[in-house]
């Protein structure tokens, strides 16, 4: 019986504390990196509603098994095998993983109770999603994080449009199109982290955690956790890594400068640079999918003034348009599945691209939204 619970994809345990209790969440699947499956998504969202209304539950403590990832993603090969499957949708599996994920990350958004996260090594797409929606986001030494859609003919999604368009300038922009990795530093300054803690404190963060004497006060538990995590980040503070967003982001303003965005993607691939970090985010536009970076960018364009809601009903209106049309499962292909890493996309321009296709992936592709109820 213990073995079977710990053979579980995500694992629940309630910690007792000075008074009363932390709720504990282990994504537990390491050999994929702790992506998310639709049977996690359920899990957690199962969890999270019951911790929501359980009164001796004070916090909530989430992480990933192991110590290469918090959490690398969705199960994309789940997904393309529902878009190759049910080609033109509905794309059955796909499409209830993103309404039921957003779903959950909505939950995450909106929890009244702390919802501390520890986002060590690999955070990418739907682990990206998690920690954003959490109220208290560490991030440690070997914290990775990226948006990489570009490259599989997405869109960084599960809150993307929401905790992008806050970033600072064009940072989140830039880092949608691109695709650039950033660390624990890039990810306090473009307001998706909020502590850097070295992970050799991990443990006793927990600990720390557990002393506390949990009140009936969801404001006083929030500066409980405050308080713990303040310590081990000033413990911390001296081992902080260099980030990359920051330093870069006059140039970033640059090379985003403008309201045509196929004069943006041009600048950016046409860089004669040799910053690395700076190559790599332009080759990884040059290599990806033209009709994705410009459903990418309008996506922003369009959710920018959107309340944290109907930006998760139109990421699902996207997503399902997605997963429909044939450059989501191509880009998964070369990528992750016969590895060849190299794409047939529809256009080898932006400019290709008629206005009138774009549109569609914008179009309600059903009579309600399955995110109607949100908010």
């Amino acid at each position: 019986m213990e073995e079977r619970l710990m053979s579980a994809p995500v694992l629940f345990a309630e910690l007792d504390c000075a008074e009363g209790k932390l709720g504990r969440i282990t994504l537990n699947v390491e050999g994929t990196l702790n992506s998310l499956t639709l049977e996690m998504v359920d899990l957690l969202q199962a969890q999270l509603d019951a911790w929501a209304q359980d009164d001796s539950i004070a916090a909530v403590f989430i992480e990933g098994a192991g110590e290469k990832a918090f959490c690398a993603g969705g199960d994309v090969q789940a997904l393309y095998k529902s878009a190759v499957e049910q080609p033109g949708g509905p794309c059955e599996y796909a499409e209830a993983f993103f309404a039921r994920e957003y779903r959950m990350n909505y939950t995450l958004h909106t929890y009244a109770k702390p919802l501390v996260c520890w986002g060590h090594g690999i955070v990418m797409g739907g682990g990206l999603g998690v920690m954003a929606g959490c109220s208290h986001r560490v991030v440690t030494e070997r914290t990775r994080i990226a948006m990489p859609e570009v490259t599989i003919a997405l869109f960084p999604d599960v809150g993307g449009s929401w905790f992008l368009n806050h970033s600072p300038g064009k940072t989140g922009e830039f880092l949608a199109l691109t695709g650039a990795s950033i660390n624990a530093a890039d990810a306090i300054y473009i307001g998706i982290a909020d502590r850097f803690i070295l992970s050799e404190h991990k443990d006793a963060v927990l600990a720390g955690l557990q002393r506390q004497a949990w009140s009936a006060s969801t404001e006083g538990n929030h500066a409980r956790v405050r308080h713990v995590l303040r310590g081990f980040a000033g413990q911390s503070l001296s081992a902080s890594p260099a980030g990359q967003v920051e330093p870069h982001a006059a140039t970033i303003a640059q090379l985003l400068d403008g309201d045509d965005i196929h004069a943006i993607i041009d600048q950016i691939t046409a860089q004669d640079t040799d910053d690395p970090w700076l190559s790599k985010a332009r080759d990884s536009l040059a290599h990806g999918s033209k009709l994705a970076a410009l459903w990418i960018h309008r996506q922003l364009w369009e959710t920018r003034h959107a309340g944290l809601a109907d930006v998760f009903r139109a990421e699902l209106q996207l997503a399902t348009n997605i997963v429909r049309h044939p450059e989501f499962a191509e880009g998964v292909r070369a990528l992750l599945i016969d590895k060849d890493r190299n794409p047939a996309w529809q256009y080898s321009a932006s400019r290709e691209v008629p206005e009138d296709l774009l549109d569609t992936f914008f179009t309600a592709p059903w009579p309600a939204n399955p995110l109607a109820d949100l908010g």
